[in-house]
C-alpha cells in the first residue's frame, strides 16, 4: 500500500495547534523527566522561544559554543517527558528484537540508504507513530535505521541531535543489527519504506514483504509525519525533544524553508515545531545543524573518506568508475589540512584504498584560502607505480584544460602524489569524466 499525503484542512490543523498550546497554557509547568529517569516539574526554560506566529527571523552567525547548550549534560535542559516515552518505547522494540519477536510479526519501518536528517527522524518517529495508533498488538512495530551502527561517527549532526534531545542511541536497531531475511524466509515480516519509492538494491530481496510505502509530494518527509502526530496525539509535541528532531528535518530538507521545494505545509508545521528550535531560534538551529553536518575534526581520516566518498561505490548507478575499481572523494578542506590529521593519515589513505580494492584513489579538494581565493587541489593513491605513471602521461595529454602542478607535501614515494590543479573553474564533475576515460584506456593495468 502506498501512503500518498490527501488535503487537510486548514481548520483540522489549527485545531491541533490549538490543542497543544491549550495544553502548554493549562500547566504552568511541563512534566520532564531526567536524565535518571525520575518524574519532575521544572519550569520551561525555553519559554523565550515560543513563537505563537511564523516569523522571519534575521540571519546571524552563532557563537562555536552554541551547541553546547543543547547538550543533554546541560543542567538547564532536561529530558521532556514525550522523549522518555520514546525511549521506553525504543527499549522495548530491543527487547524483542533481542529474544526474536516471540509470536508476533515484525514490522519494520526503514528509511533510504542514503541517511539523512530527514530520513532517520521520519523512521524512527513514523514507527513510534504506528505503534501508538496500532489496534493489533500482533505486530512488533520497529524502526530500522539504514546504516550499519558503526557508521553513525560519519554524522557528527546525527549524533548531536540526539544527544541534545537526549535519544538513547542505544536502544537504536541498525541494520546491521537485525538479519531482516530470517524473518522474510519464515514469512513475519511486514516492511514499510519511508521516504523512497523502492528499496535498495541490497535490500530488493526482501520487496515480497513490502507493505506499504510512505511519500509526501505537498511536503518534507518530518513536516508530514509531525501532521499525523499533530492530527492524532497533538500533546506529544508539547516537549521540546521530538519537536527538535523533526523541526531539524523539516529545514535541512527545505534549507531552511528557502528551497524552492519548500511548501506551506512545511512553513506551517515549523510554526507549530518552533519549540524545538531552542535558545537560538529556528536560524540558529540549522546553523548549528549545517555547521555539524561538514564538521571533520573529530573524524578520522578514513572515515572522512567514507563520508566524501561521491563516485566509484560498489553497486554504484551512474558512473562507470567502479567497474574500472576507481574511486573519487570529494572534500571541503585543503589536502595539507587532510594530512594533517594524524601522523599515519597518509598511510591511512592507502590502507582505505587497499580495504576498498581500488586501483586508483582519487580525493578532489575544493576550499577557499585565508585570502578567499578559491583551491582546487587533488590527491592521488594507486596501487602500482605503473598506473601512476599512466595517470600522470594520461592527465599531461588529455587533461591540458587543467594542468597538474606538484605539491610538495610527501615523501617520495611514487604511488602516492598532491597536485594543485592551475585551472580554479575545474567542477568535479569534469574530473570525474576524465576518470571515467582514464579507467577505459587502463582497464586491464595493475
Amino acid at each position: 500500500m502506498t501512503v500518498t499525503q490527501e488535503n487537510v484542512s486548514e481548520t483540522s490543523l489549527t485545531r491541533s495547534l490549538s490543542s497543544i498550546w491549550e495544553f502548554e497554557s493549562k500547566n504552568s509547568t511541563l512534566d520532564t523527566v531526567n536524565t535518571a529517569g525520575s518524574v519532575k516539574s521544572v519550569r520551561d526554560d525555553e519559554k523565550n522561544i515560543q513563537n505563537k506566529k511564523a516569523i522571519e527571523l534575521p540571519k546571524f552567525d552563532i557563537p562555536r559554543w552554541a551547541a553546547s547548550f543543547y547538550c543533554s549534560s546541560n543542567p538547564l535542559i532536561p529530558m521532556c517527558a514525550s522523549v522518555a516515552m520514546l525511549n521506553e518505547y525504543l527499549r522495548a522494540r530491543k527487547d524483542d528484537i533481542n529474544v526474536g519477536v516471540p509470536g508476533m510479526f515484525l514490522h519494520a519501518v526503514i528509511g533510504q540508504e542514503v541517511a539523512d536528517v530527514g530520513s532517520v527522524v521520519s523512521t524512527i518517529l513514523y514507527a513510534y507513530f504506528l505503534n501508538e495508533t496500532q489496534e493489533d498488538r500482533n505486530s512488533c512495530i520497529v524502526p530500522v535505521i539504514n546504516m550499519q551502527r558503526a557508521d553513525l561517527r560519519i554524522h557528527p549532526e546525527l549524533n548531536w541531535l540526539f544527544d541534545s534531545c537526549q535519544i538513547e542511541v542505544s536502544s537504536l536497531v541498525f541494520i546491521d543489527e537485525i538479519d531482516l531475511t530470517y524473518y522474510d524466509l519464515f514469512g513475519s515480516l511486514n516492511l514499510v519504506l519511508v521516504n523512497g519509492m523502492k528499496l535498495s538494491r541490497k535490500q530488493e530481496g526482501l520487496k515480497e514483504s513490502l507493505v506499504e510505502t510512505v511519500n509526501c509530494e505537498d511536503c518534507s518527509i518530518s513536516a508530514f509525519v509531525a501532521e499525523k502526530f499533530a492530527e492524532t496525539s497533538p500533546e506529544i509535541l508539547a516537549g521540546h525533544g521530538l519537536c527538535r528532531l523533526l523541526l531539524s528535518g523539516i529545514l535541512l530538507d527545505t534549507s531552511n524553508l528557502t528551497d524552492a521545494k519548500c511548501t506551506d505545509k512545511d512553513k506551517y508545521m515549523s510554526t507549530l515545531l518552533i519549540k524545538g528550535a531552542g535558545q537560538f531560534g529556528i536560524n540558529g538551529l540549522h546553523q548549528i545543524l549545517k555547521c555539524k553536518k561538514v564538521d571533520m575534526s573529530e573524524l578520522k581520516v578514513r572515515d572522512i573518506l567514507r563520508k566524501t566518498r561521491v563516485a566509484g561505490k560498489p553497486n554504484s548507478i551512474g558512473s562507470r568508475l567502479s567497474v574500472y575499481r576507481i574511486g573519487m572523494c570529494s572534500i571541503g578542506l585543503s589536502v595539507e589540512e587532510l594530512l594533517g590529521h594524524g601522523d599515519s593519515a597518509a598511510e591511512e589513505v592507502i590502507l582505505y584504498r587497499e580495504s576498498e580494492k581500488l586501483r586508483l584513489l582519487m580525493i578532489v579538494s575544493g576550499y577557499h584560502d585565508s585570502d578567499k581565493n578559491f583551491k582546487r587541489e587533488i590527491l592521488v593513491s594507486t596501487n602500482t607505480a605503473k598506473l601512476m605513471r599512466n595517470f600522470l602521461n594520461f592527465f599531461d595529454t588529455k587533461g591540458t584544460h587543467l594542468p597538474l602542478k606538484s605539491l610538495d607535501l610527501l615523501d617520495t614515494r611514487v604511488e602516492l602524489k598532491a597536485f594543485e590543479i592551475d585551472n580554479k573553474l575545474t567542477s568535479r564533475r569534469s574530473i570525474e569524466h576524465l576518470l571515467q576515460a582514464f579507467g577505459a584506456d587502463n582497464v586491464k593495468v595493475s
